[in-house]
C-alpha cells in the first residue's frame, strides 16, 4: 500500500505518517517548497517538493499511489482567499487529474464539522466548497471525515483553552448549556486508516466523528476531565469576543498575519453545539474511539521525564 499525504507537516499530517508507517504503509508526501526545510518528516516519509495547486507537481506525486489522503487545510485568514489554496483550489486540482487517470487512486479527505454550516465563516465556507469539489466527482473513489474540535500532542488551537481549564478556569465562549464534541488525534489518524482498510463501506459517504461521549461535553465535564476537579465557568460576552475580533482582524490586515479569532471564528464559537454520530462510521469499518478527554488530557498534561531519565 502506498499513500499520498497533503499536509504532512501540520499537526495531524505529521501524527499521521507516523501512524501509516508503523502499519506498513509506504508514505509519500506532498511538500510545499517552501516548507521543505522545517518539514520535520518521518525519516521514513518519501518526500516530493511541489504547490497543491500545482497539476504537474500534483500528477507527478501520484505516481504509483493507491490511496491520497488530502490533509492540507488553512484555519487561520483575514479573508476567504486566505482560505482557499489549500481548503479549495487544491482540491479543484487534484479531482482534474484524477479525473484524467483511469486508474485513479481513493481519496481521504480530512475536512471538517464546520464544513456542516457554511454560512457561518470564510473557514467554514471554504470547507464546505472543497467537500462539494470531491462530490461532483461521481467517478472517483472518495470518503470524507469530518472531525469536531481536535486536540492532543503539538496541538496548538485547543491546547491554550485545555491549559486554562486546567489552572481552574474554564472560559466558555459560547451560551450557557453548551456542548461540544471532541476528537483526540491519535483517534482521528486511526479512523482515516480504517478508512483506508474499508474502501467499500466508505465510498462517496461522509462522517462526522468524535470521541464517543454522547451528548459531548459541556464545559463543566471539560473542566472534570482536564482539571480533575469543578472550576469556576465563565462566559465570555459577544460583545467583547465581537470587538475583540475586529481588532484582530484590522490588526491583522496591517501587520500581514493570519488570524485566528475573526467575526467568523466568533460565530463558530458562539454556536450551542457541535456534535457528531459515529454509528455509521462504526458499522462501516469497525473503528472505534480510544481516548476519551480524561485520558487524552491526563497523557497532555504529564510532566516530561528529566533529560536522560529512563522513559
Amino acid at each position: 500500500m502506498r499513500v499520498l499525504l497533503t499536509g504532512a507537516t501540520g499537526f495531524i499530517g505529521r501524527r499521521l505518517q507516523t501512524h501509516l508507517l508503523q502499519r506498513g504503509v509506504a508514505v509519500r508526501a506532498l511538500v510545499r517548497p517552501a516548507s521543505a526545510a522545517t518539514a520535520r518528516l518521518d525519516p521514513g516519509c518519501e518526500v516530493r517538493l511541489g504547490e497543491l495547486t500545482d497539476p504537474h507537481a500534483v500528477s507527478a506525486a501520484l505516481g504509483g499511489v493507491d490511496v491520497v489522503v488530502y490533509g492540507a487545510g488553512s484555519v487561520r485568514g483575514a479573508g476567504a482567499a486566505d482560505f482557499e489554496a489549500a481548503n479549495v483550489a487544491g482540491v479543484q486540482t487534484l479531482v482534474s487529474v484524477l479525473e484524467a487517470d483511469p486508474a485513479a487512486p481513493r481519496v481521504v479527505l480530512l475536512s471538517s464539522l464546520a464544513a456542516s454550516r457554511p454560512e457561518l465563516s470564510h473557514y467554514a465556507r471554504s470547507k464546505h466548497r472543497g467537500e462539494e469539489v470531491l462530490r461532483r466527482a461521481s467517478d472517483l473513489d472518495w470518503t470524507i471525515l469530518r472531525p469536531p474540535a481536535v486536540y492532543g500532542p503539538g496541538d496548538r488551537e485547543m491546547r491554550p483553552l485545555l491549559d486554562l481549564v486546567r489552572r481552574g478556569l474554564a472560559l466558555r465562549p459560547g451560551p450557557a448549556g453548551q456542548r461540544l464534541a471532541l476528537l483526540h488525534v491519535d483517534d482521528l489518524v486511526r479512523a482515516v486508516a480504517a478508512c483506508i482498510d474499508h474502501p467499500d463501506g466508505c465510498r462517496h459517504r461522509t462522517f462526522a466523528i468524535d470521541d464517543g461521549r454522547s451528548g459531548g461535553y459541556d464545559w463543566r465535564d471539560i473542566a472534570a476531565a482536564v482539571a480533575g476537579r469543578p472550576v469556576p465557568e465563565v462566559g465570555v460576552p459577544g460583545w467583547l469576543l465581537k470587538a475583540l475580533a475586529a481588532i484582530n482582524l484590522t490588526a491583522a490586515r496591517v501587520a500581514g498575519y493570519a488570524p485566528m479569532l475573526t467575526p467568523g471564528k466568533v460565530r463558530e464559537l458562539q454556536q450551542v453545539c457541535w456534535l457528531c454520530d459515529n454509528r455509521a462510521f462504526i458499522h462501516a469499518t469497525g473503528w472505534q474511539p480510544e481516548i476519551d478527554l480524561k485520558r487524552g488530557a491526563a497523557a497532555l498534561f504529564r510532566p516530561s521525564p528529566p533529560r536522560g531519565a529512563p522513559t
